[in-house]
């Protein structure tokens, strides 16, 4: 799992990223750990296991963290700098550890990150909304580096723990380094993390570390009534997730919780969505006529980032489509929507100090009117935030609400 969310740099130099020339020393563990309890993210319940489990011992010898300066991943060897890993190892930022399902060779970042540790905040505020009690038994989806499962581990007994990997070697490393941590090896299961863990009973609690284009319902009924299901939750609209806790009922059939707040993670295999064409989709461009529209729609979501309420909205009301904004140049920036389920599109050019924006549209889906309908809806309803908003899971699939789960779509 992953969240690009940035916190505590890695190194505290000129740039203030993981490379570069450096001029003062690396934050201590202990200094991190200090700065995500003043913050509130590193609660009392979990104090013991962060002092105890340290994201260090389960990295591989190569990793890639986020470099705040530089914007990207980048890579960071432990044989040829010592110092520069361990700093890294203990800082607040998100670490690549695959890409490309490990088909990835050489020193610059791959195409898409497969597998990763997520930056501490995000772990911790995740292990937090999962509410657990000692000697909970807790099934995770997405072993990864295996440190998550650690830290669940050292609070619930390691006996309590299942935790489903996907890919084989991601999966034995994990379990490996999870045996030599413990002394006794934690359950990790080679598997479509999709299935949960058939077989190995009923979960006080489920944890996704993975984001999910749904929940599957199979983490519902692995579930005990009363027990809770955590998980990051999105649309095809932005890249980000929305992290959700769900409920179960008492008759173990549905599960329904409101969203807390956005992250971002590493998306489970089978919830992938590819990279746009945009040249596959906009080859007709020349032959489309604009027209003029309201430009307050298009200002609202350029002002947004991909963490903020109103792109979340969007993709709820306007499904299967993807933004994405161009590049500006020349004083005006396009913001394009592509359709995923056929070739669909839009495209609206917003010009600085302009009241209105020049509109392009192709294909069976008028992909702008839905999101200049969702726009409005969202504004109608007092533009809410994430608290808001809910879900609700049962074998006949999903249904997200606002406020009430009455009202939900």
């Amino acid at each position: 799992m992953s969240s690009t969310n940035t916190g505590t740099a890695a190194r505290l130099d000129d740039s203030g990223g993981v490379s570069g020339r450096t001029v003062r020393a690396y934050a201590t563990r202990e200094e991190v750990g200090y700065a995500l309890t003043t913050s509130g993210v590193l609660k009392t319940a979990w104090f013991d296991a962060y002092a105890r489990v340290p994201r260090e011992a389960f990295l591989p010898d190569v990793i890639w963290p986020w470099d705040t300066a530089a914007g990207k991943a980048v890579r960071v060897s432990r044989s040829e700098d010592a110092e520069a890993w361990r700093g890294c190892a203990h800082a607040d930022v998100p670490i690549v550890t695959q890409w490309d399902d490990g088909q990835h060779e050489g020193p610059e970042p791959g195409n898409v990150p497969t597998s990763s540790a997520s930056m501490p905040s995000t772990v911790f505020r995740m292990l937090d909304a999962l509410r657990v009690d000692d000697y909970c038994r807790v099934l995770e989806i997405g072993t990864g580096t295996g440190w998550n499962a650690a830290l669940l581990a050292h609070k619930v007994g390691e006996e309590n723990v299942v935790t489903v990997e996907v890919d084989e070697a991601v999966a034995a490393r994990a379990r490996d380094t999870l045996a030599h941590y413990f002394g006794v090896p934690v359950d990790v299961v080679h598997g479509d993390g999709r299935a949960g863990a058939p077989g190995r009973g009923v979960f006080d609690r489920v944890l996704a570390t993975c984001g999910v284009r749904s929940v599957p319902y199979a983490w519902i009924t692995q579930t005990r009534p009363g027990g809770l299901v955590v998980a990051p939750w999105g649309t095809a609209f932005t890249s980000a997730d929305a992290l959700v806790r769900l409920r179960v009922g008492p008759e173990g059939e549905s599960a329904s919780g409101r969203f807390l707040g956005p992250v971002e993670c590493t998306k489970l295999r089978a919830h992938r969505t590819a990279p746009i064409d945009h040249d596959v989709y906009a080859r007709q461009i020349a032959d489309v006529q604009p027209s003029l529209a309201d430009a307050e729609p298009v200002r609202a979501l350029a002002r947004s980032d991909r963490f903020d309420a109103l792109p979340f909205a969007l993709g709820l009301r306007v499904p299967h489509c993807t933004y994405v904004a161009a590049p500006e140049g020349g004083g005006s920036r396009p913001h394009w929507l592509y359709s995923r389920k056929d070739r669909s599109w839009a495209c609206a050019l917003l010009a600085d100090g302009e009241d209105t924006v020049r509109v392009w549209q192709h294909g069976r889906r008028r992909l702008w009117n839905e999101a200049r309908s969702g726009f409005e809806w969202w504004v109608e309803r007092g533009r809410p935030g994430w608290e808001r908003f809910g879900l609700t899971v049962n074998e006949a699939g999903e249904r997200v609400w606002l406020d009430e789960e009455g009202c939900g779509w």
